[in-house]
Parts: structure tokens; sequence; C-alpha cells
């Protein structure tokens, strides 16, 4: 891994240090998410997956509210901030040190959960789909997660077609880091390259392996490969045999560059992040 650049993230009161890099543990309270939808729509278990995570070492929790597997459905405003309210809630009282990041493209749910004690905005439109989303961001001086994607969700995958995958998504992070710039953001900014957002198997290959010419952009990277497609279209695996695929993977992506893996399982994250950085201080 390269440690020429030592990045963080920083809130009120609380930061995050990415010299090593950190797992953020996905929490979807979604009825239809493509791995785990309807397993945590209760807040017992919504509760129970958090504690459980964070004793295993996630330093972030991904809360998800709409699902943004291919395909998905929109969920209305409203619903989405009926089930992302009282879960967030209920986990600030129960972890009230946990750094909680909430998943949405949506203004108005990023302003309202932030405001209600969430601490990152994790967006995976990029901005695309809510004009109004980097002005809050800048208003609200919170860490964003500035994803790639190509279209919506719903239809990501009716075109994907790239003359250069990795410098398409190249250039649109440049976009809309100068949007946000223009805007007086211009830090706490994590880019993630949207692995099966709008892209086909190869192009999520291509983007893997050159992931080490985004730290160049000066913001630390997300990959979020946890039991996708990209695992499962190669070994001919459902998406609950896809663990060992995507412990593979994720150190592939630790290697190149990532400081920061989204992932379902987290134990086995953060020990690829140990063996990986104790590899890397060898020699």
């Amino acid at each position: 891994m390269d440690k020429s650049t030592s990045f963080s993230l920083n809130g009120a009161g609380w930061q995050i240090d990415l010299s090593t890099p950190v797992v953020m543990g996905i929490l979807n309270i979604t009825p239809d998410s493509f791995f785990d939808g309807g397993k945590f729509t209760e807040s017992d278990t919504q509760l129970f997956q958090a504690e459980k995570m964070l004793n295993e070492g996630a330093a972030i929790i991904d809360l998800g509210a709409t699902s943004t597997r291919p395909g998905a459905e929109e969920v209305m405003v409203d619903e989405e901030l009926n089930r992302v309210m009282p879960a967030l809630q209920s986990l600030k009282k129960e972890f009230p040190q946990a750094i909680i990041s909430v998943d949405t493209y949506r203004s108005k749910v990023a302003k309202i959960a932030i405001e209600n004690g969430a601490h990152i905005i994790n967006d995976v439109s990029g901005g695309t789909i809510d004009d109004e989303m980097f002005q809050i961001i800048a208003d609200l001086e919170v860490p964003y997660v500035l994803m790639h994607i190509k279209g919506t969700p719903k239809n990501m995958q009716n075109d994907t077609q790239y003359v250069d995958v990795v410098q398409e998504v190249k250039y649109f992070f440049k976009k809309q880091l100068r949007k946000l710039g223009n805007i007086g953001v211009t830090d706490n900014i994590i880019l993630d390259p949207g692995f099966g957002f709008g892209k086909t198997l190869e192009n999520n290959y291509e983007l893997l392996k050159d992931l080490s010419s985004f730290t160049d952009m000066g913001c630390p990277i997300l990959a979020g490969i946890s039991r996708k497609s990209i695992i499962n279209k190669v070994l001919n695996k459902t998406q609950d045999e896809a663990l060992n695929g995507t412990t593979a993977l994720n150190t592939i992506a630790l290697l190149n560059g990532a400081n920061i893996l989204r992932v379902h399982d987290v134990k086995e994250a953060v020990e690829v992040v140990r063996l990986v950085e104790f590899y890397g201080g060898i020699g």
C-alpha cells in the first residue's frame, strides 16, 4: 500500500485516521437490498448487527434505507426518512461513540440525518441525482462519499459503454470535485469508483486493477466490492457464497491504495487490513 499520503476524516469532536485503512460496516435497513434485504428491518436486529460490527472493528456504520441494487425501484423520500430516522436515533442512543454514515442520494435525507447525529453522507450518485446535495454538504461541513454511477440505480446497467472506464471515472471525479471546490468544499471527500454501478464485469476489474491511479486526486479511496456480481460472475457463486471472493478482492483493493473497505462482513475485512498492513511493513 502507498503510504505517501495520509488522510483523515474530521467532524465536530471526532476524527478517523486513515493512515491505516479502516472498515465501514454495511447496515441495510431495507426490505430489498441485493444481499441482506429484509434481515435488519426491525430495531432489535439493527442494534444487534451494529453491535456485532463495532465489536469486530468497524470504524464506521453505513446506514442505508433505500436499495441501490441494479433495477431497484425508487423509494419516496418520506418512506426513506421513516426508515432511517428511527434506526439512526436508536444507534445514537445505544452506541453514542459510533461514527455513522447515511447512504442516501437525497439532500433532504442528508440534512435531516446530519442534524440528528449522523456524521458522514455516502451518496451513490456523486451529486448527480439531487442538485442540492453539494450545497447541503457545504453547509453542514461533513465528510462526503462521492461515488461514480452511470445513470440511476434503476437504469444504470442499461448503458455500460465506456471508451476508457478508468479515465472516464477520473474525469467525472475531477468535474464533481471542481463543483464542490467552487462552493468551498475542499477536504473530507472520499472517492468511490462505484464497483457494479453502471459497469460491465470487465469495467469493474479494470477499475480495481488501476485503483492506485486514483490516489493522486488528493482524496481517500473507498472500495465497495462486498458480495457483488464482480465476484459471483467469475466464480459462478451466489451472494451467500461470495465471502472468500470478497476477501480476495478486498486484498487487491488494499494493495492498490484503498483507504476504506465497505463490507457486509467486518471481521474478515479487519483481518485483511491487518495482514496487508503487516505485509507492507516487512522489508
